[in-house]
């Protein structure tokens, strides 16, 4: 496909998209399901204006995935709810790990017996598949920073952790395939995949993401002015929480989630303080705390908030775009049918049902949490990054059928399922 094709192509859907927003949000399906249809139409099913190959571009998608899980881990953190209470994150923390585990675990065993692959390339599979996806479930993830309800905040909190929680089964994958050092019995990878990185993640984000937000409340100007550029600030904390966490051996998505959770919580809790002891000598003055009182806009998180949502609206846009022009006809296999839905009918329900054993979420928030485990770009990622550490071309090609599938299928049952199941799930 030509580049001047492909501007026509993604240039027409913008518009498209751009002009009708409220007959696409009145449609019965999820605007990545309009994506999907126009990549497979356009792709090698169908007429064939272009072709995507993951395998040859996978440096690129790589980059590409990376970007748009970055962005989108920051927006589902900054929605996060104020104050953390362990009542409230007990249950997507459960979901994240316990729930993550028995996922992967269940997933590794059907793809070593029934699909036949080697242990390594199981659990690599495992891994891939396992996290919900931050960026295509939108419909079902907290919607504004005020937004309280409970099967939003705890699948929008799963996806943001989940994503960090599971690159030690990736590592642990590779290591299986020989293509990371997992150390004799896996002690490295205990150690420094696990709980090394997965702390140091949680604390650098929690750190920095303090420390911006008080920085940011010291040096913005007194008055009604708003002249910090906070777009800026908030792709600054992104790109340096995560370039620090890849320096130092840590997971970086899961820093980029706490940071932005880090940032939001400290914001608001400065905001509230300021608001029990005022400082306050000229009328002016007093204006201004009022103003930042009553007007959550002036802070880091909420002004770089819209700006990140569109970013992550154009990612999934150009992502499914891609997946789409992927498939052929002949991807359509039955046995990677058979392990999508193995995917979301047994394991994803089962791991949730595991994972919350024992607490006291709803029968009914636990039915919809299990059902809505969207896979999509997080998963492409993980695909790539294998790649890119060498995974063999056979096994990366087995793997590449079997992501697609689950991801184009995910998008498909659940885009169709969202908005009847939650307006049911509403009503009662």
């Amino acid at each position: 496909m030509t580049a001047e094709l492909w501007f026509l192509l993604v240039g027409g859907l913008l518009l498209v998209m751009g002009l009708t927003p409220r007959i696409i949000s009145q449609l019965p399906v999820t605007p990545a399901i309009i994506y999907l249809t126009i990549g497979l139409l356009a792709g090698p099913s169908v007429f064939s204006v272009f072709h995507f190959n993951p395998l040859k571009q996978s440096a690129l998608l790589e980059v590409l995935t990376e970007v748009a899980v970055l962005i989108s881990l920051f927006s589902a953190g900054v929605k996060m709810p104020v104050p953390i209470t362990f009542d409230r994150w007990r249950t997507p923390v459960l979901l994240a790990t316990v729930s993550m585990v028995a996922s992967v675990a269940m997933v590794t065993a059907y793809s070593y017996y029934a699909l036949g692959l080697s242990l390594g390339a199981a659990v690599l599979l495992g891994a891939i598949v396992a996290p919900t996806d931050p960026v295509l479930a939108t419909d079902v993830q907290i919607r504004h920073p005020g937004d309280r309800d409970r099967l939003r905040f705890n699948l929008t909190c799963e996806a943001g952790m989940n994503d960090g929680s599971a690159f030690p089964f990736v590592m642990l994958g590779l290591g299986l395939l020989g293509l990371h050092d997992i150390g004799e019995f896996g002690w490295r990878w205990a150690v420094i995949d696990v709980l090394w990185a997965t702390m140091a993640g949680i604390a650098i984000g929690s750190v920095l993401g303090a420390l911006l937000a008080r920085l940011s409340m010291a040096v913005r100007p007194h008055g009604n002015g708003h002249d910090l550029m906070d777009d800026f600030l908030g792709l600054g904390l992104i790109g340096f929480v995560y370039g620090l966490s890849e320096l130092a051996n840590a997971w970086g998505f899961l820093a980029v989630f706490f940071a932005a959770v880090s940032l939001r919580q400290t914001e608001l809790k400065y905001i509230k303080q300021s608001a029990r002891h005022p400082q306050v000598t000229t009328d002016e003055q007093a204006a201004h705390l009022a103003a930042s009182t009553t007007k959550e806009s002036l802070t880091v998180s909420k002004g770089s908030l819209i700006f990140k949502e569109h970013l992550e609206r154009l990612s999934e846009l150009l992502l499914i775009l891609l997946v789409g022009g992927s498939l052929f006809l002949d991807s359509w296999s039955w046995r990677a049918i058979g392990f999508s839905l193995f995917l979301f009918v047994v394991a994803r329900p089962l791991s949730v049902m595991l994972g919350l054993l024992g607490t006291r979420t709803p029968w009914r928030i636990r039915g919809m949490v299990g059902w809505f485990g969207v896979r999509g770009i997080g998963s492409l990622y993980y695909l790539m990054y294998a790649i890119q550490h060498g995974l063999p071309e056979e096994v990366a090609l087995d793997l590449i059928h079997m992501t697609l599938l689950a991801i184009v299928l995910s998008i498909l049952a659940h885009g169709i399922s969202v908005k009847p199941m939650m307006d049911r799930f509403w009503r009662r």
